[in-house]
């Protein structure tokens, strides 16, 4: 079992830090770092950790779900068959720990995971001087599970983010973050894998792996190189038994750098995308097709007008490159393309007919295909609705209709709808497109009943 490490809240949370020996790289070799005492000259980490701790903080947040009743007390029918009074959505409160870090120390931005402050009202940071303010949220990305927050910038200390493409794997490195609620904690441990992907715990995957030891509260904490650089921040552990075995991940900071920088200009993350349909090359393709080459993604379909399309890419094209990253599946094609920004122009390294080839091609803007859902019915006032997008982990897997924005105060938000929600019927009715959704609301009584998918749950909910 993956989980993700979000602190002490109402569901599972797992974190991540490290545990083993260490070493300090210096300019020439690798040296064990010594200080003076008593005794003589000793091992330690001490003066490294004097400059990095005060980076990473804990975050602590509050929020409000909205708590499932019984789907038969939601059904008009059975309560007027019943004569039982209609029900309003209940709600309680929730808090939850967690870690960040540091990165800005001039604009006081904090990187951490977006599970530690999804859904959260209220968001404090508590520093390692052990001053507490309220933080603001900058901007967050589900699919990566990666979030900017933003404290005031008063005497604050950032961490200086390394390439984690130089990390290999038997690097030493050092967790920091906030186990359990105890405080700052500090663990250490080597990176055990790199590029780790199909774990199905984000929609976007290329997680270090490391041996550190994680625990709950420890997401969005730092995992740092003996420089006392930032190569990660801590996210999930895998845990058959609920508890850590000592295996860890956590996002690399060339993936998070990239994210951070679109979500502080846009709020958000705009990714481009190609238009192609693929499929990781197996052994028994590449003797179908003729080829050498056993790794790469073989495109099955070019979307007409695309940017694929017009660079000149066909169905049975294996794309073995994007610029200097080689690609094993299709796992890495996704996350290389969800890292650029629609617009940008990148190189792929293809085969065709088993010779090797180039291709120059400009990433472009997913198609605006939400609308709102005004526009449908009042009641859906402050609703953006979409069908669900290629690049979604649920895309192919569930029907609906995708929430992709709820305003506060309107009728949808008092339901407890939430960007990201599923929704999965009307009235009844299936839905998975604005012709269906229409035709559903025809159906309509004194309110619209219906039914919306988070996670592996669902609800019901009415819109009087």
């Amino acid at each position: 079992m993956i989980k993700q490490s979000q602190g002490r809240s109402a569901w599972p949370v797992v974190a991540l830090l490290a545990g083993a020996w260490l070493l300090v790289v210096s300019t020439a070799e690798a040296v064990l770092p010594t200080q003076d005492s008593q005794g003589g000259m000793l091992p330690t980490l001490a003066p490294m950790l004097d400059r990095v701790t005060p980076a990473v903080v804990n975050i602590a947040t509050i929020g409000r779900e909205t708590v499932k009743d019984n789907p038969l007390l939601n059904d008009p029918v059975f309560r007027r068959f019943f004569g039982v009074p209609e029900q309003q959505p209940q709600q309680r409160q929730t808090q939850s720990l967690g870690s960040g870090v540091i990165v800005d120390a001039a604009r006081g931005y904090v990187l951490t995971n977006n599970h530690v402050i999804d859904k959260a009202q209220e968001i404090r940071v508590t520093l390692r001087d052990g001053r507490t303010v309220d933080a603001t949220l900058v901007g967050a990305d589900p699919e990566a599970d990666v979030a900017v927050i933003q404290i005031p910038a008063e005497g604050l200390t950032a961490l200086p983010m390394a390439d984690s493409s130089q990390l290999r794997v038997g690097d030493f490195v050092v967790a920091i973050g906030n186990p359990f609620g105890l405080g700052q904690t500090v663990t250490s441990g080597i990176v055990s894998a790199l590029g780790r992907s199909g774990l199905g715990i984000e929609g976007y995957e290329d997680f270090i792996q490391t041996d550190a030891s994680i625990n709950p509260g420890n997401s969005g904490g730092a995992l740092v190189n003996l420089r006392g650089e930032l190569v990660g921040v801590n996210t999930a552990i895998v845990a058959p038994s609920g508890g850590n075995v000592g295996i860890g991940f956590a996002i690399p900071t060339n993936m998070a750098r990239e994210l951070m920088s679109q979500l502080v200009e846009y709020g958000e993350i705009r990714r481009g995308r190609l238009g192609i349909s693929g499929q990781t090359l197996t052994p028994e393709l590449a003797k179908a097709f003729g080829l050498e080459w056993r790794v790469g993604v073989l495109i099955s379909s070019v979307e007409p007008d695309a940017s694929a399309a017009l660079a000149g890419l066909q169905a049975g094209d294996v794309v073995v490159a994007v610029g200097d990253r080689p690609l094993k599946d299709t796992a890495d094609l996704k996350n290389a393309i969800g890292l650029l920004r629609a617009g940008t122009e990148i190189r792929l390294g293809i085969v065709r007919a088993g010779k090797p080839a180039t291709i120059t091609v400009k990433i472009e803007a997913p198609a605006a295909f939400w609308f709102e859902g005004r526009l449908l019915n009042p009641r859906f006032d402050g609703m953006l609705f979409g069908p669900i997008p290629e690049d979604s982990p649920l895309y192919g897997k569930v029907e609906g209709m995708l929430i992709f924005g709820v305003t506060p105060g309107t009728a949808g938000w008092s339901a407890g709808l939430r960007k990201g929600d599923l929704l999965v019927s009307i009235n009844r009715i299936p839905v998975k497109s604005r012709e269906q959704m229409e035709a559903a609301l025809k159906r309509s009584g004194p309110g619209v009943l219906i039914n919306v998918r988070r996670g592996n749950n669902a609800m019901f909910a009415l819109l009087p």
